[in-house]
């Protein structure tokens, strides 16, 4: 009898979280989405579907400021707690991840450690790792001459996670629009639509409201049989940070791009060629593999590069997650449930 009518435009990673949330604290919820349905991934389909799910505070700090690192350490642990309420198993591992250099971009890496150090001094570092150390880690990394662990981060599945949310917060009496986008959010308004709250997390659906842009990525999957691959590994590249992240039945999730394009047409030759070449230099077994199926989509991003929420009464925008949605969307979640006062009921 407490509970509140909320309106959620977007059914993302971040419309999907706050749905099941919402629903589960004894709120009516209804979503909104351009999408055909709970598992329709085809273009425009939110990046949630695409992402590698790689939680990395760490890592990210390359390019993220203390804010982002202090949310994705926050998520990881909200992670750990909401994953095993949900109603079907989502993978996700909490075993450290690796950062792989070759003998010719020394350089680089010690300027990346120079900047990790200077901004992570509240957590725990890189941690250099001898070549045997490697191999006692993770047998099947052949190549790289430098090596480091990075504590404490982990990944997820990004798709088995967006179907157990969709599932959940059916079961929570969700009501689901498809179909049906939005243009218009205001507070307490949907498109015209009356509510307590709205909820506004359409990633590029929220212009012109917001200065969002769409910034390209394209990811591989590849099945090697055999191939035993423990934890996700980052590789400096000359171009991008390429990372290769494990998946069940022997897949590895090879990523990703970071291109100033909202193209969505299929993965460039010059992208693929990129991509694998840097895998297969630290997996020699990904050359027996297969590639399942190649992705493309675009991760909003604001002008700075880092995410945005914004509550008002009536109102709760959260955009902008850039190439950190599933690294951030729990503590954002948790972040704006708070903001708007819904969160006494969860």
């Amino acid at each position: 009898m407490n509970g509140r009518h909320i309106g959620i435009a977007g059914a993302g990673l971040l419309g999907r979280l706050l749905a099941w949330r919402l629903s589960a604290a004894g709120h009516r919820v209804e979503v909104f989405d351009p999408a055909a349905g709970p598992d329709d991934r085809t273009p425009p389909q939110a990046a949630g579907w695409t992402a590698a799910g790689m939680l990395s505070p760490i890592a990210e700090l390359e390019t993220a400021d203390l804010a982002t690192a202090r949310r994705g350490w926050r998520s990881l642990d909200l992670w750990a707690e909401w994953l095993p309420r949900l109603p079907r198993q989502v993978d996700f591992r909490r075993q450290c991840s690796l950062l792989l250099a070759h003998r010719a971009d020394a350089g680089s890496a010690q300027r990346l450690l120079a900047v990790l150090a200077a901004k992570g001094a509240a957590w725990p570092g890189p941690q250099p790792l001898s070549l045997p150390q490697l191999a006692e880690l993770e047998p099947a990394v052949h190549g790289p001459a430098l090596a480091w662990l990075l504590p404490g981060e982990g990944q997820v599945h990004a798709v088995q996670a967006m179907q157990a949310l969709a599932e959940a917060a059916t079961a929570q009496g969700v009501r689901w629009h498809w179909q049906q986008p939005v243009t218009e959010a205001e507070p307490g308004r949907l498109d015209g639509r009356r509510f307590d709250h709205v909820f506004d997390v359409r990633g590029l659906g929220a212009r012109p409201a917001l200065p969002v842009r769409g910034v390209r990525g394209e990811v591989a999957w590849v099945q090697a049989r055999g191939l035993v691959l423990n934890r996700p590994l980052r590789l400096l590249h000359p171009r991008w940070r390429v990372y290769l992240v494990p998946r069940p039945d022997d897949v590895v999730l090879v990523g990703a791009t970071e291109i100033e394009s909202e193209d969505r047409s299929p993965v460039s030759v010059r992208s693929l060629l990129g991509l694998l070449s840097a895998a297969h230099s630290v997996l020699p077994e990904l050359a027996e593999g297969r590639v399942l199926h190649l992705e493309t989509n675009l991760r909003p991003a604001l002008p700075d590069n880092l995410p945005c929420l914004h509550t008002q009464p009536g109102l709760t925008r959260i955009n902008g997650l850039f190439r950190h949605g599933w690294l951030l969307a729990p503590a954002m979640v948790e972040e704006a449930l708070a903001a708007s006062t819904l969160e006494s009921l969860v």
